[in-house]
């Protein structure tokens, strides 16, 4: 099997896990419904500026995760199979290491947000098709270097993303 059939696969993979965790937030927004919308409204924003203080050091607190690695035998027994589970758990996010905040807030503006089903799970989509963007530039960089380089911007990447995720959320919500 190529490198490309194997990140073709994995991104399937991801972009279903991440769709499933759209449906499954989508199903449990009735439950934030009976609030008031400016509650609501409220609550993302709090949680927004709180993950962004996070990113920025200002705060410290355990994300809710499950901080295991998949097993390596997923992928030795049937690689096409394995990589597919490999790509679905690690898009739902629920299985794997998340070290950054913005996925905990995104998914839950979705929650209380009461979006429409192909807009969540775009959404959904969308967060599975950005954890396989660092696979795919990885693949067509073919540069041994390439880790080292994003271990370093990692830091700066998680800081910015938290505070435009902020930024945005307060200019959508209000």
């Amino acid at each position: 099997m190529r490198q490309g059939e194997v990140l073709a696969v994995f991104t399937l993979g991801l972009l279903l896990g991440g769709t499933l965790s759209a449906a499954v937030i989508y199903l449990l927004t009735g439950l934030a419904a009976p609030l008031p919308a400016p509650v609501r409204t409220s609550v993302i924003l709090a949680a927004a500026a709180l993950g962004a203080a996070r990113e920025f050091g200002l705060v410290r607190f355990p994300l809710p995760q499950n901080a295991r690695q998949i097993p390596p035998d997923v992928l030795q027994t049937r690689l096409r199979r394995g990589t597919l589970q490999f790509g679905f758990e690690l898009g739902t996010g629920v299985r794997t290491y998340v070290p950054a905040t913005s996925p905990y807030v995104l998914a839950l503006a979705l929650l209380l947000a009461g979006l429409s089903l192909p807009l969540t799970l775009l959404t959904g989509a969308a967060f599975g098709l950005g954890r396989a963007l660092s696979a795919t530039l990885t693949y067509l960089a073919q540069d041994d270097h390439r880790d080292t380089a994003i271990a370093t911007r990692m830091p700066l990447t998680k800081t910015t993303t938290a505070g435009v995720f902020v930024s945005a959320l307060t200019l959508l919500l209000l």
